[in-house]
């Protein structure tokens, strides 16, 4: 296996985690804020705290590689829906390039479920002998 095909998993893994982990963190702080922006599309803010919860535990299960493709189908339902509920405007080019990153981090998210956390995860780790497979 050459270099790229060994680490390049882990650092998209971990690019592809950050954006969750520290969208759904920042949240936190002001939570009304966002309980107003979600209101506003007709998302009911009692969400809020399952959304910042999908964000950071999926976000760190997708930065360890832990039950990853599991993290990265939850991640990229998710996402998609974000975009298509808060970014269907694309008579502003904003709010088109917003849609359109979602689908980029969608399509991310279908690479993990695809090929997996590869060798620098939990998910990776090879299994510990044990006496039954010994011999």
């Amino acid at each position: 296996m050459d270099t790229v095909q060994k680490f390049a998993p882990t650092v998209g893994r971990v690019f592809l985690a950050l954006i969750f982990i520290l969208a759904g963190l920042g949240k936190i702080p002001a939570p009304e804020g966002t309980i107003g922006y979600m209101e506003a599309f007709g998302v009911p803010g009692f969400l809020f705290w399952p959304t910042v919860a999908v964000e950071v535990i999926g976000g760190l299960f997708l930065l360890v590689g832990f039950q990853t493709r599991w993290a990265a189908a939850a991640l990229g339902a998710f996402t998609l829906i974000a975009a298509l509920i808060f970014h269907n405007n694309f008579a502003d080019q904003m709010e088109m390039t917003a849609f359109l990153k979602n689908l980029a981090i969608t399509g991310g998210m279908l690479y993990v479920i695809a090929f997996g956390a590869g060798a620098f995860s939990v998910d990776g780790r090879k299994p510990k002998a044990t006496l039954a497979t010994q011999g």
